[in-house]
């Protein structure tokens, strides 16, 4: 069974698994109003079409010790395709930075970085982030709060 197109239950499964990845398939498949074998198909056809990626828990940062986010926002010597590329080579070794984009605009980069406390960013920043390979500038911007954190895409 193959699908080009998503239909309103593939949509149904996809808005579901997004906001309840731990449901079981029979619960799944009462959710969207079909049985669980077709519903089990249409999972792993969903899966091997890349439109679901991968499976997470959505771990508390501040009961691991994390309670700083920085929006780190990258300025580049060089722009050109090789040297992106060694940027985001260099950056994969730090698991305290958790999301990387390339941007247009005044900055080339924004991370998303987690970490305990505020030295210990300082620590990264200056140690590590500054003195990578082609790294003009970095402005860091301390998020004081979350007022909104959706995961996954919206599912209409």
């Amino acid at each position: 069974m193959s699908r080009s197109r998503l239909d309103l239950i593939d949509k149904k499964i996809l808005k579901t698994l997004q906001d309840n990845g731990r449901i079981s398939n029979v619960e799944l498949a009462g959710e969207v109003g079909i049985s669980p074998p077709p519903c089990l198909r249409r999972v792993r056809i969903l899966t091997e079409k890349g439109y679901i990626k991968s499976y997470h828990a959505e771990i508390n940062a501040s009961k691991m010790g994390y309670g700083v986010f920085v929006f780190a926002m990258v300025t580049l010597k060089n722009q050109d395709q090789e040297s992106i590329k060694a940027f985001d080579a260099y950056i994969i070794k730090f698991p305290i930075i958790r999301e990387a984009h390339l941007l247009t605009g005044e900055a080339d980069i924004m991370l998303r970085v987690v970490a305990k406390d505020w030295d210990s960013y300082q620590e990264f920043l200056t140690n590590d982030l500054l003195s990578a390979p082609n790294v003009a500038s970095v402005k860091s911007f301390l998020s004081l709060r979350t007022g909104k954190n959706l995961h996954g895409i919206p599912i209409e």
